[in-house]
């Protein structure tokens, strides 16, 4: 099980948390359903580089809803399964 923390204090959520979970849910559910768990958190202490993500324990700042295809794809695809399928996850 892959665990993804975004980060929802203050500053993480104006700069556009919510859109960033949102789009993690749907990415979450059409490829890796049941096998990721999806959770807000709070300050991660980096407030002034934007959207923190955490995956496993990787951090990931200014992450924008854009960004979440290619950091599942990059990031949580590799950590569910240990060989490349060459799956192309994109936006």
């Amino acid at each position: 099980m892959v665990t993804i923390q975004v980060c929802v204090g203050s500053s993480c959520f104006l700069r556009g948390a919510p859109d960033v979970i949102k789009k993690f849910e749907a990415v979450i559910e059409k490829y890796a359903p049941r096998q990721v768990e999806l959770k807000g958190t709070f300050c991660q202490e980096l407030c002034g580089n934007g959207v923190t993500v955490r995956i496993n324990e990787k951090v990931f700042t200014s992450v924008a809803p854009e960004d979440v295809p290619r950091l599942f794809e990059e990031q949580v695809i590799p950590m569910l399964y240990c060989h490349d399928d060459g799956a192309d996850i994109g936006g």
